[in-house]
């Protein structure tokens, strides 16, 4: 598993294009996507362009996508990764995800709201979707499966599932100093399932989503202070943390230099201090808290981790 990847989300599609073809130009390999973020076909044109002018392969590229909440349903699985592949210009994914065990009423409308307002929810079995999944790495439209914002419980449920093909190779959370998600990577661990973390450098505090007053990681004091003695930025310091502790790191950039930046973690090493003072800054404090989904059955935060 590629051990730092670039993603995006919340930018301009132009931004998406670019940024893509300025990552893999400084080395990522690892783009993570998703429907719901609305610039596949976008990131797929700057993949194409990067394969077209021999900076790389398509074999080189490891591209993740992610099955949204409107499609759990198992006649939609195929027809949605289809339409993300389509968007793409390619012929197979190398990784595709359940975005979020939480299920919206099936349909076109990524986001289903009643006439008040309010999100419409569905519950199809987690356990029908994973078939479905199962099935489209069969057909080879996808190299391997996982799953995205899932607690032990969630998890649980396919590990245990009567006739189960493949199990989750992955599972893609919130991880970062402030949420190091060590009880969840024991568990994954224990099942060979990779804990990949996003939000690794904190949240973009999108008022919409996020609570203002929280803290920013980049701004921890003991990060900084760490930072500092190491010659290296916060934010370097911060993913190198997690790759040593065997977090596969999704960074997310649109600046050319600190999409460079970010990639340059691995000539350096912090000690097994370093770590052990970081391990102290955990908080189990998530930025994305997602209240609107609590309705839900499905929400995963409600379990321990």
């Amino acid at each position: 598993m590629i051990m730092i990847a670039y993603y995006y989300v919340q930018y301009t599609k132009e931004q998406a294009e670019e940024s893509t073809k300025v990552a893999i130009e400084a080395g990522y390999r690892h783009i993570d996507g998703a429907f719901i973020y609305g610039n596949e076909a976008e990131v797929g044109k700057a993949i194409r362009a990067k394969i077209a002018d021999g900076t790389v392969k398509r074999e080189d590229i490891f591209y993740t996508g992610k099955l949204w909440n409107n499609s759990h349903a198992p006649e939609r699985v195929r027809p949605a990764l289809e339409h993300s592949l389509k968007d793409l210009g390619l012929d197979y994914m190398d990784l595709f995800l359940i975005h979020t065990p939480v299920e919206f009423k099936p349909g076109d409308d990524p986001v289903p709201k009643d006439e008040n307002g309010k999100l419409i929810y569905h519950n199809t079995d987690i356990r029908e979707t994973w078939k479905a999944m199962e099935a489209c790495k069969d057909a080879g439209l996808v190299r391997s499966i996982g799953v995205s914002n899932f607690n032990c419980s969630q998890l649980e449920l396919i590990l245990s599932m009567s006739g189960l093909k493949y199990k989750p190779v992955c599972n893609q959370v919130e991880c970062h100093i402030y949420l190091n998600q060590s009880k969840l990577q024991d568990f994954c661990k224990s099942h060979g399932i990779v804990l990949v973390g996003y939000a690794v450098l904190g949240s973009s505090r999108d008022q919409n989503w996020i609570d203002q007053n929280a803290p920013k990681v980049l701004e921890d004091p003991i990060l900084n202070t760490i930072a500092k003695k190491l010659n290296h930025t916060p934010a370097q310091v911060a993913m190198r943390y997690l790759l040593q502790k065997g977090v596969v790191v999704l960074a997310k950039s649109f600046s050319p230099e600190r999409i460079k930046q970010n990639f340059q973690i691995f000539d350096f090493e912090l000690s097994d201090e370093d770590l052990k003072t970081l391990d102290g800054v955990n908080q189990n404090m998530r930025y994305l808290i997602l209240e609107f989904w609590k309705e839900h059955p499905n929400y995963p935060y409600n379990d321990e981790f």
